[in-house]
Formats: structure tokens, C-alpha cells, sequence
């Protein structure tokens, strides 16, 4: 009996949009673990890049396995690595997520930005937010 095909892997083509400078660079993951979304450090399956800020940016994440993933972005306007914030709570520099998830008073719920990848590419759009 044969073995089963693994699931065919796509790309994920992500459009980023609406960043108020090009200063720095964006930091993207993408993940499926719902427990540490939006932070991807400690999952070592996740997709990471960084790249250039630049008036519109587009991030490819190549053989993405079929799955439930949710982006998170950040304008990383100093290149410290880190979301910048003022007295330790409003956001300093952009952030943005897939499904234009909101942000309220944290963070967006991973209900909010989760979205399917299937065996098929998939294109997503994010506009970069800033709270001041």
C-alpha cells in the first residue's frame, strides 16, 4: 500500500501598505500557534524575514505547509528589534496583521487574524497602522 502524498505546499504574497516613513525595516511572522501569536520567537516552525522599509513592501513566504496561520508586522523604524512604546504601552512605531485584525487596548485575538492556507498561493493584504 502506498503512502499518502504530503499536502502541497503554496506561497503566501504578502502586500504591505500605508507606512509612514521608510525608516528601518519591517519584521514579519507568520504562525500557527495561537498560544504565542503575535510574538513568533519562541516557535521555530514559524516564517520570519526582514526586510527594507519602502513605501510598499512585499514579503513572500515560500512552501508554506496547508494550515491555519495568522501575520503579525512590525515597523521596526529604529532597528532596535523590538515594538517601541511610549510610557510601556501605546506603540510607538507600525504594526499590522492579516485580516486587518484590530487593536484595541492589546494586541488583536488570533480569531481575528487567523486565516487558511490551503495547497493553493495565497495573497494578503496589511495596512500598517500606527497609534501616534
Amino acid at each position: 500500500m502506498a503512502a499518502a502524498a504530503p499536502a502541497a505546499a503554496g506561497t503566501v504574497t504578502i502586500t504591505v501598505t500605508d507606512l509612514r516613513n521608510t525608516n528601518g525595516v519591517v519584521r514579519a511572522c507568520m504562525t500557527t500557534k495561537e498560544s504565542i501569536f503575535p510574538k513568533c520567537r519562541n516557535d521555530p516552525n514559524s516564517y520570519r524575514t526582514v526586510v527594507k522599509a519602502a513605501n510598499t513592501i512585499t514579503i513572500r513566504f515560500n512552501n508554506v505547509k496547508p494550515g491555519e496561520y495568522a501575520i503579525a508586522l512590525l515597523h521596526d523604524e529604529n532597528e532596535d528589534g523590538k515594538a517601541n512604546r511610549v510610557l510601556g504601552m501605546a506603540p510607538k512605531e507600525g504594526y499590522g496583521f492579516s485580516r486587518d485584525a484590530p487593536v484595541r487596548m492589546a494586541p488583536p485575538n488570533w480569531d481575528d487574524a487567523v486565516f487558511t492556507v490551503g495547497s493553493a498561493d495565497q495573497k494578503v493584504a496589511i495596512k500598517m497602522r500606527y497609534f501616534l
